[in-house]
């Protein structure tokens, strides 16, 4: 058979002019038959079907025509607004979404008979070839070779291979994190149950109100697994274990090749790539495209931009073009419009995947279930001690834990670990960090790997680092040889043990290509150029490159180069002192003392300056949490330390957690001597994968899977290091976080346990969601507790009703050290009022503020509140605000006020319904109580009745008020010559606010005259 593709072509062309000649009649003939065979129930499904089917963006016919329409006549209106060129695809399309897959291949059967001029010979030899393929495709992808395999090592790709959780969901990742980084969140959104995972043999299942998808993305971050599940698909589909009779061949095209390809190829082209010789029948292959799939894999490593119009497309398979326009066609479904795709790629790449394609569906790798990791360090070890004793190290460390939730970095702790464990070395001592992880890898390869002499491997390691550094700085995954020649780099020395070698095709030659095994080593490789002390040599034809790592800093701090993170990270663990010494001993090589003087000064810099910006920026907090990644990675307890002293406090907010962070966290508070405050305000774990709510977003259940999750992910780490001597937080807070009761157990513990702490924040966290009462009981537990030093709890906006109050009523009878309550925003109402009291007027109570704004209170609670005001000896202030308490409220803590036994200084009645009636008694108050010093009536009903007598009581030469707001109290001019009246006899006041008053000029001169006197002693007039 002639192996020319264009050959093949002139037969193709002459097969679709066969195909034209089928006459109308038998289309038609065709249609009506399978239509003739649905029984009624069947016919009737398809109709509906049919009337909302959108076949390749073609509309659908009305449902009006389709209703009373029999066989012939939906026969008929199928032709006429399909035509005859389509109409079998549409019933085959909708014969497949009913699910009445027999008829679909029947007719789909029938169709290939039709177009075929020799279906005898045809079928013969099409599945002769399609065994020849299979078997070909078979012994290509059975075996797989390990990253740091020697010579003639290889593994069984089915022996080695262990499932993905993928998820069909296309969800938008978070703004730029590291791909490698930010798997963790994903995989855990699976377990939170936010998504459904399927398998690739249902990746081209039909979803519920869509089409047969044509165009599958695969998208994950970078060693997620993309090409291992490709190859995975590819060998499971020549084994018949998927896809069985959905598709006849499935071709292999790899975006790295394509990148290097300069001539002009055709889709024929790369079908003939894919098969053991060029003797494919290429007719017979292209005569049925819905029977084809292309696998397309690494579509982020593309260089080409796919801007080109649509003219400049093309439709003919065996056309040669530009590789652009070759996939640009496949892309856009010029080409083979009835095949299939399957695209994999970087989350960073989907916007410009997107606009190329026609109609695409999405599923994402999430990386590693945990019954998967577990599956996989079995699958690695094979010795079944050995795996228990791996992975139950790893279950333990929570940072390796999370890590194996990304296959490459599951196979480098996998392939670390068994080296160690081999050793009978402490596995605790020498995985800590990722850096560590990395470090052991390349130490491991270089002794048992490398031939090289020692001089060889140190010349060799420092220009490998040297083009590591390069690629990062030009964004460069892929190098050609000439890229490594200019670095001075024997290929022949370097590239089996830390560089991937590929072979292309060029023109009528092969040429080679180089990558490092994953872009994070690629990274590490960059930072250890940093970290390298310089040698005099000078290498032929090799590159100067400046080691600046001052301009490595610098330009990180630009939020338009988070890409230079991991670089950065992996910077600061090179430079933990056994790090480094590792690096002199394993690796032979001279470490930079002058670097690691710089990153410390540069560490000290920015601490400061990021320790006076504001929480609510992203950026800042996404820039100071990598920050403290860093720290994590160095592992020094004195230069944390230096660094954690620019931090006074420590405020994020909007931060979605995972067990890393708040291991992160942790290490840092446990080398903070000087921050005073933490708080975490609208943050979330990321195993509850919830957005944060605002103070006016009703708060929901949690389900108990959801709770435990959370709560263990959590607190856990973050107590450890607040509990830790060297922390001195007093101040922590975890507004609107949507705590539960595994967050208040680890509380309590803290609270029993930080004699430190003084103040607690847990403003917006609902306990009607958390198990009912038994959160807040687990809180006035830890509340009680001896040991409890806490002066300040504010409990703002958590829905904490009447029966509540009986347990915080206990705490302030018990605790003699908390000053301050705040209850603002919940609904305890009067009944919960007068249990607090109780607790109030205990004598142990110390309480010195009680804030009880907002809290849907009446008249009814003011007597016992009157009762405290006589009683308790420690109050100072009291806030009632945005309270109903009427005339009868007022008149009642006016008989507490008036006592001489009462200490309040300050009393808030903003907003509570006082009008002039209620003054007199106000007045009273204010020329008998000897302690009050400052008054709030703001949203008073006051007028010039209510003003005069006010003004009386200011008047007494016993009043002691030192601020009065009455703001917004509908004080007009003819008030203000009381005041002026105030101003001069009163010797206490300081301040007065009457913001929102209707004053006028003539109001304003009368205080004037106030202002003016000798007597006034005013500071602020407002």
């Amino acid at each position: 058979m002639n192996s020319n593709p264009q050959s093949y072509c002139y037969i193709l062309i002459s097969s679709w002019f066969q195909m034209m000649a089928i006459t109308s009649s038998k289309i038609n003939d065709l249609l009506l038959c399978a239509l003739d065979e649905l029984s009624q129930e069947n016919f009737k499904r398809f109709k509906d079907k049919l009337s909302f089917i959108d076949f390749d963006g073609g509309g659908n016919i009305p449902q009006g025509p389709l209703e009373n329409a029999d066989r012939i006549d939906t026969k008929n209106l199928l032709v006429k607004f399909y035509g005859e060129d389509t109409v079998l695809d549409v019933a085959i399309e909708v014969f497949t979404q009913i699910n009445l897959r027999d008829s679909a291949v029947k007719l789909k059967e029938e169709k290939r008979k039709a177009l075929d001029p020799n279906p005898k010979s045809f079928g013969i030899a099409a599945n002769d070839y399609r065994m020849t393929y299979s078997e070909h495709i078979q012994e290509e992808y059975q075996f797989i070779e390990d990253r740091n395999a020697r010579l003639g090592e290889c593994v069984s790709l089915n022996r080695r291979y262990t499932q993905l959780l993928i998820v069909k969901e296309h969800r938008h990742w978070e703004a730029k994190q590291h791909e490698i980084m930010a798997t963790g969140k994903r995989h855990a959104e699976i377990l939170a149950k936010t998504a459904t995972p399927t398998k690739i043999e249902s990746l081209f299942d039909i979803d519920k109100c869509r089409p047969t998808p044509r165009t599958i993305v695969l998208q994950g971050a970078a060693g997620i697994g993309k090409t291992m599940t490709v190859r995975k698909i590819m060998l499971d589909w020549a084994s018949e274990k998927i896809y069985p009779g959905r598709f006849d061949y499935v071709f292999y095209i790899s975006c790295r090749e394509m990148n290097l390809s300069t001539k002009q190829i055709s889709v024929a082209d790369l079908i003939l790539n894919n098969c053991p010789d060029k003797n494919a029948p290429i007719k017979d292959i292209l005569m049925d495209p819905e029977k084809l799939l292309f696998i397309i894999d690494g579509f982020d490593e593309l260089k080409f931009s796919f801007d080109q119009q649509i003219i400049n497309l093309y439709t003919d398979p065996c056309e040669k073009q530009p590789v652009e326009i070759i996939l640009g066609s496949l892309f856009r479904k010029k080409v083979l419009p009835k095949s299939f795709l399957l695209i994999t790629t970087r989350p960073t790449a989907l916007e410009k995947l997107q606009n190329c394609l026609k109609f695409p569906h999405y599923a994402e790798i999430l990386g590693f279930s945990e019954e998967d990791r577990e599956e996989y360090f079995h699958k690695f070890f094979e010795d079944k001690k050995q795996a228990a004793k791996a992975f139950g190290f790893v279950t333990e460390n929570e940072i390796l834990f999370t890590m194996c939730f990304v296959p490459i970095v599951c196979w480098i702790i996998c392939t670390v670990i068994k080296q160690q464990i081999e050793k009978g070395e402490d596995l605790t001592q020498t995985s800590k960090t990722t850096t560590a992880v990395y470090m052991l890898f390349l130490s491991s390869l270089l002794r048992d790997h490398s031939c090289m002499s020692k001089h060889s491997r140190q010349t060799n390691l420092r220009k490998l680092c040297s083009l590591a550094r390069e690629g990062v700085w030009r964004k460069i995954i892929l190098f050609e040889e000439d890229d490594l020649k200019k670095h001075g780099l024997d290929v022949s020395n370097i590239q089996s043990l830390f560089l991937n070698k590929s072979i292309f095709q060029k023109d009528i030659d092969c040429e080679h290509a180089y990558s490092f095994i994953h872009l994070s080593f690629q990274e590490f490789f960059a930072a250890l150029f940093y970290v390298l002390e310089e040698e005099e040599e000078t290498v032929e034809e090799s590159v100067t490159v400046t080691k600046d790592v001052s301009k490595l800093l610098q330009s990180y701090e630009e939020p338009k180069n988070d890409y230079l993170m991991l670089t950065v990270r992996f910077l600061f663990g090179l430079l933990n002192m056994d790090r480094m010494k590792e690096i002199e001993k394993c690796l032979g090589c001279k470490t930079s003392l002058d670097t690691k003087s710089k990153v410390l000064n540069w560490v000290e810099e920015v601490g400061i300056a990021l320790a006076s910006l504001s929480s609510k920026d992203r950026n800042e907090n996404k820039f100071k949490f990598e920050l403290f990644h860093f720290l994590f990675e160095i592992q020094e307890e004195e230069i944390v330390t230096r660094a954690m002293d620019c931090f006074p406090r420590i405020h994020l907010e909007l931060t979605c957690f995972s067990k890393m962070k708040f291991t992160v966290l942790s290490f840092c508070l446990k080398n903070c001597r000087r921050m005073q405050s933490l708080f975490l305000s609208f943050c979330s774990s990321q195993a509850s994968a919830r957005k944060p709510q605002s103070a006016n977003q009703p708060l929901t259940h949690l389900d108990e899977d959801e709770k435990a999750c959370q709560s263990n992910l959590i607190k856990k780490e973050l107590v450890e290091g607040l509990k830790h001597p060297n922390c001195k937080v007093q101040k922590l807070g975890f507004p609107w976080c949507q705590l539960n009761y595994e967050d208040y157990k680890t509380l309590t513990s803290l609270l029993s346990a930080k004699q430190v702490l003084t103040e607690l924040d847990l403003r917006g966290n609902s306990f009607r969601s958390c198990m009912m009462n038994e959160g807040l009981s687990l809180l006035c537990e830890g509340l009680k507790h001896s040991n409890c030093m806490l002066q300040k709890l504010v409990l703002r906006n958590c829905c904490i009703s009447n029966s509540d109050c009986k347990q915080l009523a206990s705490v302030l009878s018990t605790n003699q050290n908390l000053k301050e309550l705040d209850l603002r925003g919940n609904n305890q109402g009067d009944a919960g009022v007068k249990l607090l009291c109780e607790g109030l007027k205990h004598p142990d109570c110390k309480l010195q503020k009680l804030v009880l704004s907002y809290c849907m209170l009446t008249a009814a609670c003011c007597q016992g509140l009157s009762c405290v005001l006589s009683t308790n000896q420690t109050l100072r202030e009291l806030d009632l605000e945005i309270n109903k308490l009427g005339y009868s409220g007022v008149q009642q803590l006016c008989e507490g006020l008036k006592h001489a036994t009462c200490k309040l200084e300050i009393l808030r009645l903003g907003h509570c319904g006082i009008i002039f009636y209620d003054c007199k008694y106000l007045a009273l108050v204010l020329s008998t109580n000897q302690t009050l010093k400052e008054l709030d009536l703001s949203g008073s009903k006051l007028g010039d009745l209510g003003v005069k007598q006010l003004c009386e009581g200011l008047k007494h030469p016993d009043c002691k008020l030192q601020k009065l707001m009455l703001g917004d109290c509908g004080i007009a001019a003819s008030g203000c010559k009381y005041f002026a009246s105030v101003l001069s006899t009163n010797q206490t006041l300081k301040e007065l606010d009457l913001r929102g008053s209707k004053l006028g000029d003539l109001g304003v001169k009368q205080l004037c005259e106030g202002l003016k006197h000798p007597d006034c002693k005013l500071q602020k007039l407002v």
